[in-house]
């Protein structure tokens, strides 16, 4: 009995005919984490009001692209290749395509990628249009920095890019 216990205490495992082994069986699977509820929740709902504001520029472009092709894409970014009209429908089809796959969790990085890209355009025309306006400490007359929305925007879909739609996806395999 000494031989088994002097065994066992060195990590081995004596076996007798007919016993299964003690020792656990390594697993193919990763250990599971528990699901934090509240922020899993969170991104969810996260993803989903961001897309449904986000539509709002989409059709707002469709409204008028011309317009915005003229006084929008020509004027502020000129060096753009090709027409200003291809240029607007491109961004208001991104961000109405975009939404829909960032809400169901389904290409969500490509999705906020391109939605992110927009609003790295969308900055620098407010920040053309209006200047600084006094940014970080002026209090300015509509309560907001014109650019101000765009990065908000920037800042959130940058952060679908790098940590994904979370666990309430069609995308996630569980």
């Amino acid at each position: 009995m000494d031989e088994f216990n002097t065994a066992k205490s060195q990590g081995s495992e004596i076996k007798t005919s007919g016993e299964q082994s003690m020792s656990p069986t390594p697993q193919n699977d990763k250990p599971q984490e528990p699901l934090n509820l509240i922020a899993e929740l969170s991104i969810l709902a996260l993803r989903l009001l961001v897309s449904v504001l986000m539509l709002h520029h989409g059709l707002e472009k469709l409204q008028d692209p011309e317009g915005f092709s003229e006084f929008v894409i020509g004027k502020y970014f000129p060096f753009l290749p090709g027409d200003p009209l291809l240029w607007t429908y491109a961004a208001a089809l991104t961000q109405l395509i975009c939404p829909a796959g960032l809400v169901l969790g389904i290409l969500a990085r490509p999705c906020a990628l391109g939605l992110m890209s927009t609003m790295l355009f969308a900055i620098p025309f407010h920040l053309m249009d209006t200047g600084l306006e006094g940014f970080p400490l002026a209090v300015v007359e509509n309560h907001n920095y014109a650019f101000e929305l765009s990065a908000i925007y920037a800042a959130i879909f940058f952060y679908f890019l790098c940590a994904g739609p979370g666990k309430f996806s069609l995308a996630s395999k569980k």
